[in-house]
């Protein structure tokens, strides 16, 4: 079984238009994305997909990986799906892990893909894997740009939502232990065939989340637990500031 990483990134994401190559410190967003997911070992292969020339060009000369993809999508798991099918160093099988890297998240610890690809290990059963970090801070729960999700005890997600869920009253606290999506997905290849094979969704348009096709097909995702980190994803540019100050005080700044 092999492990596959594709990192989706377009310069026209409708809220913040360019983003994978505004600089945070001292490179492109991008980059950072690169380093951090190579710190993994484990990879079988690990490549960007983009439809974007200027993308292409600062892959091109740091010698990062690329599968050119079509301009058409609107999700990153289709953008993933379709890179998946253009891979050229071996036969893709269908019990393949793929993991989605979303090219917003500049902080993402390599760790993470440990914990997100442990329960399929540990179940083939399980289709596909989502990294659910623990909220503490109650700016990120209210926040719209942050997808939060609802799991049943046997960590099987239920909904995903812009909202500030689980509602509780509409009071925070850290004991309610409140879990937001980190852009961190993992699919068995067959699985992830049937997701993009599919049209869109009502819950996947209202909430603009890709986890809900999935749901809304009937399919079981599994949330990976993790715990709370200083770690913060880009949505607008307020957010790079954001990164910024907390990401030279992150154990991998440096490591890449």
């Amino acid at each position: 079984m092999k492990i596959i990483g594709i990192i989706p990134a377009r310069m026209a994401a409708s809220r913040f238009p360019g983003k994978p190559l505004f600089n945070i410190i001292d490179r492109p967003m991008i980059a950072h994305v690169w380093g951090r997911a190579k710190l993994y070992d484990k990879w079988d292969h690990l490549s960007i997909a983009t439809c974007d020339q200027e993308i292409v060009d600062v892959a091109t000369q740091n010698d990062y990986k690329y599968i050119m993809t079509g301009n058409h999508h609107t999700r990153a798991l289709d953008r993933v799906a379709e890179a998946v099918t253009k891979i050229t160093d071996f036969e893709v099988h269908d019990d393949d892990i793929v993991i989605n890297v979303q090219g917003d998240e500049p902080m993402l610890h390599p760790e993470m893909f440990e914990a997100l690809i442990e329960p399929m290990l540990k179940n083939e059963n399980i289709k596909g894997t989502i990294l659910g970090m623990l909220i503490e801070e109650e700016e990120i729960w209210r926040n719209p740009d942050t997808v939060k999700l609802i799991h049943n005890d046997n960590w099987e997600v239920l909904y995903t939502s812009r909202a500030a869920i689980p509602y509780n009253g509409n009071k925070f606290s850290i004991e309610l232990e409140a879990r937001r999506i980190y852009g961190l997905f993992a699919f068995r290849w067959k699985y992830l065939k049937r997701f993009s094979d599919h049209a869109e969704t009502r819950l996947e348009k209202l909430e603009a989340c890709d986890s809900n096709r999935i749901l809304d097909m009937d399919f079981r995702q599994y949330v990976a637990p993790y715990p709370f980190v200083r770690s913060y994803s880009v949505d607008n540019l307020a957010d790079i500031s954001i990164v910024e100050a907390h990401i030279e005080n992150d154990k991998y700044w440096g490591k890449y």
